[in-house]
C-alpha cells in the first residue's frame, strides 16, 4: 500500500509558513517556488517540500540574503549541485560590506562627536530668535 503525501492549498502553506498569501504568490512569481498543481478551480496546490524551501527562504532572508541571491542559491541547487560554495561567497562579500559600513558609521560617529565638541560652545537659541536652532542652523549643505 502506498500513501501519498497530501498537497497544501496555498492558504494551509502559508498558515504552516507564517507567511501571507500574497507573500508566497509574489515568491511565485519570482519563481522562488511553483505550485505541484493547480486544479480546475485555479487553486494552487503546493508540495510538502515547498514548506520546505519557504523555510530555507526564511532563513536565508534572516540572514539578509536578497531574494536574486536566494534565487541563484535555489536554481543552483535545483540543478543537482551544491549552492554551498555560492553562499559561502556571498557570506564573504556581507561580511565585507558590513565591515566597510562600520568604518563608515564609526567615522560618522567621529565627525558627530567633533560637531557636538564645536557647537557646546554655541548658545542655545532664544525664544524669540526665528532660527528653530542655531546648533543646527550652523551645518553647510554645500556639497
Amino acid at each position: 500500500m502506498t500513501t501519498t503525501t497530501p498537497l497544501l492549498k496555498i492558504g494551509e502553506l502559508a498558515k504552516r509558513s507564517h507567511l501571507s498569501v500574497g507573500t508566497l504568490r509574489y515568491y511565485e512569481s519570482l519563481d522562488l517556488i511553483k505550485p505541484a498543481d493547480r486544479a480546475a478551480n485555479n487553486y494552487r496546490y503546493y508540495s510538502p517540500e515547498t514548506l520546505q524551501k519557504v523555510e530555507f527562504i526564511k532563513k536565508a532572508q534572516a540572514l539578509h540574503f536578497s531574494l536574486a541571491d536566494i534565487q541563484r542559491i535555489l536554481s543552483i541547487r535545483a540543478s543537482g549541485q551544491s549552492p554551498c560554495a555560492l553562499v559561502d561567497e556571498l557570506l564573504d562579500k556581507k561580511i565585507d560590506q558590513l565591515e566597510h559600513q562600520i568604518q563608515s558609521a564609526l567615522a560618522f560617529k567621529s565627525e558627530l562627536e567633533t560637531f557636538r565638541d564645536h557647537i557646546s560652545a554655541i548658545p542655545p537659541t532664544a525664544p524669540n530668535d526665528p532660527t528653530i536652532c542655531h546648533h543646527i542652523g550652523i551645518v553647510s549643505l554645500d556639497v
